[in-house]
Order: C-alpha cells, then sequence, then structure tokens
C-alpha cells in the first residue's frame, strides 16, 4: 500500500486537474466575447483583445491601427527525464523517492523495526513507474540506477519559463480601415507596443535540490503578414505613425513598414508573429542551449483603395 500522504497527494492533483480541464474549457468563450468583431483571434490564444486608439493614415492626414494580443503558458515539475510505458514521470518524487529506468520502481531510502544487513540500507520500493499498486521494503548495498541524480538544468529553465508570460504582440497599423482606406502603392507604417510584456527582456529562475537555473526571455524579431502572401521581418518594434505630423504623409516608416504598399486595391488582414529566444544558465554558470518560442497576434484590417487620377 502507497502511503497515506501520497494517496493524498495524488488525489489533490486529480481534482486540481479535473478543475484545471473545466475552466480551461472555458477559456474560448470569454475570449470571444472579449475580442472586438474587427479583429482575428488564433484560435491557440485563450485570450484576445483589440485596441482602438491611434488614428493616422500615412498619405491622408487621418489613420492609424488597432492590435491583438493574447498569451499562454504552462507549468512542470520534478527533477530529470524518466520514461515508462510510453509516457515521462519525474524522476524524482517527494514521497516515491528516485525512479530506476532498469526496473520502473522507484527507491526511497527509509526505516523498518529490524536493523539491515551490515553495509546495507533499507528503501522502500514502489514499481510500475510509481501508480497505485505493491510497496515492498528491500535492501540494498549499493543505491539503484539513477538514485540521487541531480536535476535537469534544461528541465529547470522550462519551469522557469512556464512561470512567466510571453504575450503576442499588440498590432498597430496605418492606414487603418475602420477611420479611413489607404491607397494602392502608398506605405502601410507597422508597429507594436514595445513594453517587456511583449518584447522583453522577461527573467525569472527556478530551484530544485541545490540547483538555481535562470532564464532570460527577449524577442529577436517580429515578421508581419501582410494578409496578401508578403511578409516583412522586422527586429524591433517599429515606430509609431504620428496623424498629427503631416511631414509623414506618403512617407515610408523608418524600421518597419511595408514601403511599396499593396499592389492591389482590397481589404487584407494584418497580423504578426514574434520569436522570441529564452537563454538559461545556471548558478554555477553554465549556459544552456537557448530556447525558441514564438507568439502569434490577432489580425488587423486593413482597407486599400485604387488611387483616383482626375483629369479636366
Amino acid at each position: 500500500m502507497l502511503s497515506r500522504a501520497a494517496t493524498t497527494r495524488r488525489a489533490i492533483a486529480g481534482v486540481g486537474l479535473a478543475l484545471l480541464l473545466v475552466l480551461g474549457a472555458t477559456v474560448p468563450a470569454a475570449a470571444a466575447l472579449r475580442a472586438d468583431p474587427g479583429a482575428g483571434c488564433p484560435p491557440d490564444q485563450p485570450d484576445c483583445s483589440v485596441w482602438d486608439d491611434e488614428p493616422g493614415n500615412p498619405g491622408d492626414p487621418g489613420g492609424g491601427g488597432d492590435n491583438g494580443g493574447g498569451g499562454d503558458e504552462g507549468g512542470g515539475g520534478g527533477g530529470g527525464v524518466c520514461q515508462w510505458n510510453g509516457r515521462t514521470i519525474p524522476c524524482y518524487d517527494e514521497d516515491l523517492g528516485w525512479f530506476n529506468n532498469g526496473d520502473g520502481c522507484y527507491y526511497k531510502l527509509t526505516e523498518a523495526p529490524d536493523p539491515p544487513p551490515e553495509g546495507q540500507q533499507w528503501y522502500l520500493k514502489t514499481c510500475n513507474g510509481g501508480d497505485l499498486g505493491a510497496q515492498e521494503m528491500v535492501t540494498l548495498a549499493d543505491p539503484p540506477p539513477g538514485f540521487g541524480a541531480p536535476p535537469d538544468p534544461e528541465e529547470l529553465a522550462r519551469r522557469a519559463l512556464a512561470s512567466i508570460k510571453l504575450l503576442p504582440a499588440r498590432l498597430k497599423v496605418a492606414p487603418r480601415k475602420d477611420v479611413g482606406p489607404g491607397l494602392v502603392g502608398l506605405p502601410v507604417w507597422m508597429w507594436a507596443t514595445p513594453t517587456p510584456s511583449y518584447f522583453g527582456p522577461l527573467t525569472a529562475s527556478a530551484s530544485d535540490r541545490g540547483l538555481t537555473v535562470s532564464i532570460e526571455a527577449k524577442v529577436d524579431r517580429i515578421v508581419w503578414n501582410m494578409g496578401n502572401g508578403d511578409k516583412v521581418p522586422c527586429e524591433g518594434p517599429g515606430t509609431p505613425y504620428d496623424a498629427k505630423d503631416k511631414a509623414l504623409a506618403g512617407r515610408a516608416s523608418p524600421d518597419c513598414g511595408y514601403d511599396e504598399g499593396y499592389p492591389k486595391a482590397g481589404t487584407y488582414r494584418v497580423g504578426a508573429t514574434t520569436y522570441w529566444t529564452v537563454r538559461w544558465w545556471t548558478d554555477g554558470g553554465v549556459e544552456g542551449e537557448p530556447i525558441q518560442q514564438t507568439r502569434t497576434s490577432g489580425t488587423v484590417p486593413i482597407q486599400i483603395n485604387e488611387l483616383q487620377v482626375v483629369t479636366r
């Protein structure tokens, strides 16, 4: 039989999982209520909002931007990576001890009424990958394989990553469909809110059994999808278009724009993907392979009309 602590802990975990599933099922409906009808929200985002606060059209005083946003991420636990019956399980469990990949059993140092044979120690042995089942007390002269292994630093890095939110960029464009159309061949400006929540740097750390891993997450680039198959990469969040500055009319963005404009009239939906790089290192100064992440924003509608030429 498992200890009462272990049984209780697993029961609580099961209830928690059930609650998460119920709560998770309500997220898309809530997100749909929050989303403006003029914005498109990716189905895999748990939240999506649209901001409408930047009037101004390049090439025609008036214009502006909308934006889409959202977020995500989950959490982990246990040190190291172990497998049993095709599934990943923690290599260490506080109730069961250390997992031995060779026989599928956990081993935990324990005590018994009788002393162990000379040179040996008592272990609580729980097999079948730690699932509810038979437990027995065994004596061993040497620790079993995997016993006392250090935590996996990359797993700690991912645990730290799960504690922060890497949000999709809040998108803004000019011209903006609901204020006034743009014109074929004129430049389009794109930019995003340049705060740490959307571009970094964000930091966090996680510790387990004496090892601490720290992370820093930053956006490397943002790639804009112009809705017609064209993609525009930008290294930073871009420069906001100022509708009050009439000198900007008809000019291209200095760092993030669709400079040649749309070749055909129509309504397009502009989206963007931010590419995050998560650096991580141990408290001993050892740096691991960076973790790459992406976040996809909602889409922004933009209306482009033909340039009308008037002759007399």
